[in-house]
């Protein structure tokens, strides 16, 4: 897991590039979309230290679940809620329109 200093830095990196979307493996409709589900049921089922709320919501979309959670796990999503904190952090610029 990177360290804080490593996710600060990836987050202001993030912000001096402009991103194409189309090289992600995930839209960032979609990417809301999940957060917002996350963000949802993470009260009700809590996490249990996977992503498998995630996994089940990006099947269920029909969408490159192994692509995406490799990719996820590349902004410090290895679970559920760190998909919801860490990725909703680093991506907050870009999601701004979605959430």
């Amino acid at each position: 897991m990177p360290s804080k200093q490593e996710k600060l830095r990836r987050k202001e990196l993030i912000k001096t590039i402009k991103i194409d979307e189309s090289e992600l493996p995930i839209s960032f409709l979609n990417l809301a979309k999940l957060l917002n589900y996350l963000d949802e049921q993470l009260p009700i089922k809590g996490c249990d230290d996977t992503p498998s709320m995630t996994i089940d919501y990006l099947k269920g979309k029909n969408l490159d679940t192994k692509k995406i959670i490799t990719w996820l796990n590349e902004y410090g999503g290895y679970c559920d809620c760190e998909v919801l904190a860490n990725v909703e952090d680093a991506w907050e610029k870009e999601l701004e329109e979605y959430l």
